[in-house]
């Protein structure tokens, strides 16, 4: 089975290629107003994610958006696609507090943690 993660724009370069030698594709997404890639709002079940990555500063909508912090991640939560959020440990709990409780599966990794994260999340390569 392919293993696809989406992972926002920032994200390590050497996590990366870390799950690409483990076998899991890795697909660029946009937050919207990054460009990076894929509209991440825009995501299908035949999109085939197991995962999405993204730095918690990329996951929170700026000011003139006007739309409260994560929104743009609705079709992860409709479509059961588990997002980690990359954070520092020690900044860990305020940011927390600034998505608050936003009803979407969100999984929580600090940069030296986000590959063993990712393989929990989509499995051991078949």
């Amino acid at each position: 089975m392919t293993r696809n993660v989406g992972y926002l724009s920032g994200t390590d370069s050497a996590t990366l290629s870390q799950l690409a030698a483990s076998g899991v594709n890795t697909i660029p997404l946009s937050n919207g107003w990054d460009n990076h890639g894929r509209y991440i709002d825009s995501l299908t079940v035949s999109d085939n994610l197991g995962a999405i990555v993204g730095y918690f500063h990329k996951l929170v909508a700026p000011h003139e958006a006007q739309a409260s912090p994560t929104s743009f991640l609705d079709s992860a939560r409709i479509h059961k696609i588990p997002v980690i959020v990359v954070c520092p440990a020690n900044v860990m709990a305020r940011a927390r507090e600034l998505l608050g409780v936003s009803g979407k599966t969100l999984h929580w990794a600090s940069p030296d943690q986000v590959h063993d994260k990712v393989m929990a999340l989509v499995g051991p390569d078949s």
